[in-house]
């Protein structure tokens, strides 16, 4: 962009008028929880999108001081699905979804993160429904978020909605190995187990799935191409897209010691940048999103603390501050992703 600037200023300009003026695809609705202070849903999603050139309205799903994991907890109000509901209208009353001289709706997708309430669920399904009425093109990006390493975060009867109400309507979902397990009652211990409970997640309507962190071991019937068993200090990436034919890659990254709180939200929200255009390959957006989530978590951990369990809670707090993700640091590497790692295709 930089170098057209220079070179054609004239249309540059026009080129940035035009998508300023009119492209609903660059406009992005968050429906996400909020810290004040650190980097977890909207505050780790809004800042890249902003960077990659979308426009985002922003609803806060819950308004915390800070994240769960702090050890002093945290103070903030939490949004219901019926206030949900009202700020959408009120959007709407004023034009803000759909303009009268627009043709279609403003809003080109709506990204959604976790979600504590069965109510707040089936209220987000209603708002989706209607921009994607609105917007026949909208997409709906879903981080299904249920939990992680066998725990759960949120109610288990929010497994059934996400199943029969929410990924019907999903363009693209982003769980972790345990909420594709949950969402399709698939034990994933190899390359075959993926790509079944992704044909799964494809047969309910979800045609982009990216499963953002799976470890695999040895295939159960001993078979090589069953195996593929992850190595060791690595974490796969593992990305399926339905149409004519499916389409598949698995990605092997580095994985850092330490927990990274928010890293889920980026992850959701860059895949929703590198793929809104449509004319960026599967191979291609998981690469890139790879390399910039690689390069952010490497310079997150360089910067963090170790502590222990024991000790004073300042401490413990200072150890978590310090793990808060570098992201305004970070910024070259989400506008300009770099090429770290090769996807490879599975058959």
């Amino acid at each position: 962009h930089h170098l057209v600037a220079l070179r054609f200023p004239s249309l540059y300009k026009h080129r940035t008028a035009q998508m300023a003026c009119s492209d609903s695809n660059r406009r992005v609705l968050s429906i996400q929880s909020h810290v004040v202070s650190g980097y977890v849903g909207n505050k780790a999603a809004v800042f890249p999108l902003q960077l990659l050139e979308f426009e985002v309205d922003i609803i806060n799903s819950v308004q915390f001081s800070n994240h769960t994991g702090y050890p002093n907890g945290w103070e903030g109000d939490v949004l219901d699905g019926d206030r949900l509901l009202k700020l959408v209208d009120g959007l709407d009353r004023n034009g803000l979804l759909s303009g009268a001289d627009a043709e279609s709706g403003r809003i080109g997708h709506v990204l959604t993160g976790y979600i504590g309430t069965e109510s707040f669920l089936r209220a987000v399904v209603v708002v989706v429904k209607k921009l994607k009425d609105l917007n026949s093109k909208c997409r709906f990006v879903c981080d299904p978020v249920l939990g992680d390493r066998g725990k759960f975060y949120v109610p288990k009867e929010l497994v059934e909605i996400y199943r029969n109400e929410v990924l019907p309507l999903a363009d693209v979902i982003t769980p972790n190995q345990f909420e594709v397990e949950q969402l399709t009652g698939i034990s994933i211990h190899n390359i075959k187990d993926a790509q079944s409970a992704c044909d799964i997640l494809h047969g309910l309507g979800v045609p982009l799935v990216l499963i953002t962190s799976v470890v695999f071991g040895e295939g159960d019937d001993g078979k090589e191409e069953n195996k593929l068993i992850t190595p060791s200090n690595s974490i796969g990436m593992f990305a399926s897209r339905d149409g004519a034919a499916v389409e598949q890659y698995l990605l092997y990254t580095p994985k850092f010691e330490g927990q990274f709180t928010g890293t889920g939200d980026l992850c959701a929200s860059l895949f929703l940048g590198l793929t809104a255009r449509g004319d960026e390959t599967t191979r291609d957006a998981l690469e890139k999103l790879a390399g910039t989530m690689h390069a952010i978590v490497k310079r997150t951990s360089q910067c963090a603390k170790v502590g222990s369990e024991e000790g004073d809670t300042a401490e413990k707090a200072n150890v978590v501050f310090s793990r808060e993700m570098k992201l305004v640091q970070s910024q070259n590497d989400i506008l300009h992703p770099p090429r770290l790692f090769r996807a490879q295709r599975v058959d």
